[in-house]
């Protein structure tokens, strides 16, 4: 069993309070996922180059020397900021670049996302340990999404927890189990396909990599992932413009939509929604078996 939580805003009112109206969200799934938790939020888009969130098990890790060592040898420029044991780089140059050279050189740096827009942020410990270690009250931006996880199919490790980054500006949270992914696993290793953990998720996250990279829509790569992935789930998948959720053709894992003029919300318990402003007056409703929910900006 484990939670999930979503929260897009359809304009700018509440993009100051993003951090501020999710965290009770997540910490409203405690009892669903005490294991541990994390979010992906977007926001604080970068015009030219890449935003990389970046991991390193040292607190006291020196995040300086390694942006002014990128900025040298990949002769480019580099912002950074840290939130604990992560770090945000802002680099002008492409993602591929600076992943390569971090793969190559720096084997303890883990790669927790890469894009325009995207941070994802996770930890080991109960929701509210995560909202205040990254501080998500603070945070601003347009859209969030997040899980907090009852380890069932792998350990508990921030490794194995949800979001997992499924591409540039992509990721993945799931609530259920698959039957399949370990034959899953194989067919997309042999595929190009890297994996960091044995969790079912996982696999789920690096199949819509693959559908992707064939070039589907993630409209279409969520239909495929309806007739490919054996098992119960409902998946939140966040965009660069937005968010999708799907459920399995027998959608036994709950899901509520919330919709209002000025924000979408998703959870798995409707208990999850009651803070959010208006709610009382949001159109809310159990999204469908097998069926794809979009919702992006078109705009900016």
């Amino acid at each position: 069993m484990c939670g999930i939580v979503g929260l897009y805003l359809k304009n700018d009112k509440y993009e100051d309070r993003l951090g501020e109206l999710f965290a009770p969200m997540l910490i409203a799934m405690t009892e669903r996922g005490p294991d541990s938790a994390g979010f992906a939020v977007y926001g604080d888009e970068v015009d030219q180059g890449v935003k990389l969130t970046l991991r390193n098990e040292d607190e006291n890790y020196d995040w300086s020397a390694l942006a002014k060592e990128i900025e040298a040898k990949l002769n480019t420029k580099v912002d950074w900021f840290q939130n604990s044991k992560v770090a945000v780089f802002k680099v002008d140059i492409d993602a591929e670049t600076v992943e390569n050279y971090l793969m190559e050189n720096h084997q303890d740096v883990l790669i927790m996302s890469s894009g325009k827009s995207i941070e994802i942020l996770k930890e080991v410990g109960l929701p509210e340990r995560i909202v205040n270690l990254f501080h998500l009250e603070n945070m601003k931006g347009s859209h969030i999404i997040g899980h907090t996880r009852m380890a069932t199919e792998s350990a508990v490790t921030m490794a194995g927890s949800h979001p997992f980054s499924t591409g540039m500006d992509l990721c993945l949270v799931h609530n259920g189990s698959l039957s399949n992914h370990n034959r899953l696993r194989q067919e997309l290793k042999r595929e190009g396909i890297h994996f960091e953990t044995e969790n079912d998720s996982e696999v789920a996250a690096g199949y819509l990599t693959y559908r992707l990279q064939q070039g589907d829509s993630l409209n279409e790569a969520l239909t495929h992932a309806l007739d490919d992935l054996d098992g119960f789930f409902t998946f939140t998948i966040g965009t660069k413009d937005g968010f999708a959720v799907v459920r399995d053709p027998i959608a036994c894992k709950p899901a509520v939509i919330a919709e209002t003029d000025d924000y979408v919300a998703m959870a798995s318990e409707y208990q999850a929604l009651t803070t959010l402003p208006g709610i009382e007056n949001a159109k809310v409703w159990e999204p469908e078996p097998s069926k794809v929910y979009v919702w992006e900006r078109t705009t900016h």
